[in-house]
């Protein structure tokens, strides 16, 4: 069998699977393990830290723009890349190295299925795969269906402040703040994290306003957001990195805790 990845191209599926596989994407990483996989994962990123196991695997370094050398020094039968412009020439050498490489763009929870089922074929594990993808969009769906009848509550996500950016409509997390029975108030924007200004942000008067346990601390002390928070219907929010931070397994549970902290009298 070919498959095509995401970056358009085909990767032979061979009668024996691969038993030692480099995943450089956190995101793959997680499902590969939550396939129960992980046994095969010889190799991933730095940033790798789910699950707790991981630690385990060895750290070949970065995801984008990998040591070649380092990732080969593990004697891979399948590399997992990122699909994005950065990697292309990582690709291209470890398929000249005769590894099988595939690459995938996990950037929306549409994604998830998707890239599951391309992992299930080329690892030799379909079922494990579909049962990860049924699990996870099964609890964002729960979330959604119980969180249908009430009124959104009006959120800005912060995630940097200098430059001053959110969350925007082209981010899975403006998909689970919906599903969690949120409005993103900058949702009509289809950059992921658009650059915006904080005089624009309190014009459109969020209910609450989610962001890191860092920028709540320097939220608290700018005079600008002081006065937003005089306001008994303004809170700041903060979710749990952990769960919010990739577009993975771990999106139900993330879109679970989002509702939770969205509406709390709902989870009581």
């Amino acid at each position: 069998m070919v498959v095509r990845d995401d970056y358009g191209d085909t990767v032979a599926i061979g009668s024996v699977r691969p038993d030692r596989i480099v995943s450089l994407n956190p995101a793959t990483t997680a499902m590969l393990f939550a396939m129960g996989d992980g046994a095969r994962v010889v190799g991933r990123t730095r940033w790798d830290t789910y699950p707790p196991g991981v630690r385990s695997v060895t750290d070949v370094g970065d995801g984008l723009r990998p040591n070649v050398e380092a990732v080969l020094a593990q004697r891979p039968d399948l590399v997992v890349l990122y699909a994005s412009s950065d990697d292309r020439a990582a690709a291209e050498a470890f398929r000249r190295a005769g590894v099988a490489t595939v690459s995938v763009r996990v950037d929306r929870v549409g994604d998830l299925a998707r890239t599951l089922h391309l992992l299930g074929l080329v690892v030799g594990d379909s079922i494990g795969a579909a049962a990860v993808a049924d699990s996870v969009l099964a609890t964002i769906a729960g979330v959604r269906r119980s969180t249908a009848g009430l009124d959104p509550v009006t959120i800005v996500w912060q995630v940097d402040e200098s430059p001053f950016r959110v969350i925007g409509g082209g981010s899975y997390l403006s998909e689970l703040i919906a599903d969690a029975g949120g409005r993103n108030l900058y949702a009509d924007l289809a950059d992921p994290s658009p650059q915006v200004s904080i005089e624009d942000v309190l014009s459109r008067d969020p209910d609450a306003v989610l962001t890191s346990p860092a920028l709540a601390r320097t939220m608290r002390s700018d005079p600008s957001w002081r006065k937003w928070l005089q306001d008994s219907h303004h809170r700041v929010v903060v979710p749990d990195t952990s769960l919010v931070g990739m577009p993975s397994v771990r999106m139900g549970e993330a879109t679970v805790q989002l509702a939770a902290l969205l509406h709390p009298a709902r989870a009581r």
